[in-house]
């Protein structure tokens, strides 16, 4: 392996890999759209079902033919946000994207209106492929503004709350911490030292959280400014778009509703107890009183102090998802052959990790910080769980049956981590390994299913405080942030005081247009694990299932999804099933100890 074989080839992409070419598509792009606007503009009220399909397939076709220049210019800024040529790119990208989205903002305002005078055809036999995608305009149609006023909304985000993400993500990808290792002093970008929060080392580990903390809050008038400014404006959309409460935004852009998130929230809230007994538990392993917050992602005492390649970290995702499925395997493997995954570890690089479907090949592009430990081999499974949901999606949907939404969304990277827990189990024979397998997977749910509900505890709250016009300071949202986490979290952990500025660094908060983005993984985290016992019980059966379910993109709401495999996701009993599967693993945990 080379360091060539970390980083993505993004040539795939585009016909010319060349900055100037990538720019003329990207003026190309507008010009077509306007052209489509000309062509389409005030006449959909009058089409047939027939002249519908054939918009669709237009507004389809205009997006997969520069899907590939939008693509690249992302991804190369994501990869690196201190090259110059990256940040031109990437600032065309998102100029062009805003007016395509204004020259296009007709469509489903007149398709809305179209199907409010004429709603049997969400059900003509014409029209069958997207009746899903009618179902869910006819949802947004009161909210809909006039085309004017959506069009102003779009040039306000571009200087508004895209610009606060971009400002918050350069920001973090030029972050170095200074911190000392081994007696000698070290400056590490984010995405390395973050790899420190599972060190063996405790005290490492609690200098590191302290470290990347105390830096991160001297900025917090920052972003104190920018939470503020971020919500406010949702606070302001809201009330212009006649939406109940924030929240409702995100219920219908994730096609789900109150009655199930609603269901989902209580069955976190009655279950605090469960993840506090873990965290205890975890204590005692590890010879404590109580958990630090900086033993949260730690690895247990004697767990194998071992670093992974990437050729060893490639060779047990694929042979996971060749368990489960061979011809799911092949396509992982393909991901490493076509170098569609970008993991060195750099300065300037984006935090964290993502996956992105590239439609047009049927194919993802994944980008992660791979430092060697068990951790990041978890992380390359999650985010090729999204790359399997690709690569079926795009085999069977079209693009306008393609926006998916979070909860779905989530689903095939969680079965991913599951399928790799399985791998791992089977291949090793120590108690320590699995010891520190079944920790990891148990460290990830109360991760992913109950400090993410806190987040969604946490926003609720500063809209409550917003809409109050009570006093919004970097203090008052730090106490947000603490009484909701320990709502979540009890009196089981230990907090160094450095937690409270937590919330500047995540990302998610940030999100243009994307307010609670949270609690889309709590119902993936329970959805799957609830699935996983299905699938433990019928075996090969199950496969088809999830084939079926990633397969279908978003031409079927989540509700119906869930309930062609027997589940009712409006019901609490149906997420206490996704915590008795955690149970499972606790008992196992517990069992080897």
């Amino acid at each position: 392996m080379t360091v060539e074989d970390m980083k993505w080839d993004l040539s795939q992409l585009v016909e010319f890999d060349d900055p100037g070419w990538i720019e003329e598509r990207l003026s190309a792009v507008v010009k077509e759209s306007e052209e489509f606007r000309d062509k389409h503009r005030g006449k959909i009220e009058e089409f047939d079902a027939s002249h519908v399909r054939q918009l669709l397939e237009a507004a389809d076709k205009l997006q997969l033919t520069y899907e590939g220049a939008f693509k690249y210019a992302f991804l190369a800024y994501s990869a690196d946000m201190t090259q110059e040529v990256c940040k031109k790119l990437y600032d065309r990208a998102q100029t062009s994207m805003m007016m395509v989205g204004q020259n296009t903002a007709f469509i489903d305002l007149e398709l809305g209106k179209l199907l409010k005078a004429k709603p049997e055809f969400v059900n003509d036999p014409e029209l069958a492929e997207y009746k899903h995608k009618l179902e869910v305009i006819i949802r947004k149609t009161p909210h809909m503004l006039s085309e004017e006023l959506e069009q102003a909304i779009i040039a306000k985000d571009r200087n508004g709350v895209r610009a606060w993400y971009q400002l918050h993500g350069d920001w973090l990808a030029t972050r170095t911490f200074d911190i000392e290792i081994d007696g000698e002093m070290k400056t590490l970008p984010y995405g390395e030292i973050v790899g420190l929060y599972q060190n063996p080392d405790r005290d490492l580990r609690k200098r590191a959280h302290e470290v990347v903390y105390s830096k991160l809050g001297e900025d917090q008038i920052v972003w104190t400014s920018a939470l503020k400014a971020v919500n406010s404006d949702h606070v302001q959309v809201t009330k212009m778009r006649k939406w109940s409460t924030p929240m409702t935004q995100s219920l219908i852009d994730n096609d789900v509703d109150e009655e199930t998130i609603g269901a989902l929230m209580s069955i976190i809230e009655k279950n605090v107890g469960v993840i506090q007994k873990y965290l205890k538990l975890k204590a005692k392993v590890m010879g404590l009183e109580k958990l630090g917050n900086w033993d949260l992602e730690a690895p247990l005492p004697n767990s194998p102090e071992k670093k992974y390649t990437w050729d060893e970290s490639r060779k047990l995702c694929v042979d996971a998802y060749t368990n489960f499925d061979p011809e799911i395997g092949v396509w992982m493997d393909e991901m490493y052959e076509k170098r569609h995954l970008d993991a060195e570890v750099r300065k300037g690089k984006r935090s964290g990790a993502f996956c992105a479907t590239w439609f047009g090949g049927k194919s993802a592009y994944i980008l992660q910080s791979y430092n060697g430990i068990m951790g990041d081999i978890y992380t390359s499974a999650h985010e090729l769980g999204h790359a399997m949901h690709a690569y079926l999606g795009t085999r069977a949907q079209k693009p306008s049956n393609y926006e998916i939404g979070s909860c779905v969304a989530e689903t095939g990277s969680i079965f991913g981590e599951l399928l790799l827990t399985e791998k791992l189990l089977s291949t090793i024979d120590t108690k320590e390994e699995k010891q520190e397998i079944l920790a990891y997977v148990l460290d990830n749910f109360t991760g992913a299913g109950f400090q993410v509900s806190a987040r969604t505890f946490f926003e609720t709250a500063i809209y409550d405080a917003i809409e109050k016009n009570k006093l919004i300071d970097g203090e008052s949202i730090s106490q947000m942030w603490l009484k909701a986490r320990d709502k979540i979290f009890g009196d089981a952990v230990e907090w160094i005081p450095e937690d409270k500025w937590w919330w500047t660094m995540k990302l998610h908060f940030f999100i243009p247009n994307y307010r609670y983005y949270n609690y889309p993984y709590v119902y993936a985290q329970l959805f799957v694990f609830a699935m996983y016992r299905l699938y433990k019980e019928q075996g090969k059966d199950f496969v088809p299932k999830l084939r079926n379910l990633l397969s279908a993109g978003s031409s079927k709401s989540p509700r119906e999804l869930a309930s062609e495999i027997g589940f009712d996701i409006t019901k609490e009993d149906f997420w206490q099933k996704g915590i008795d599967q955690f149970e499972v693993f606790l008992k196992m945990f517990e069992e080897i100890l």
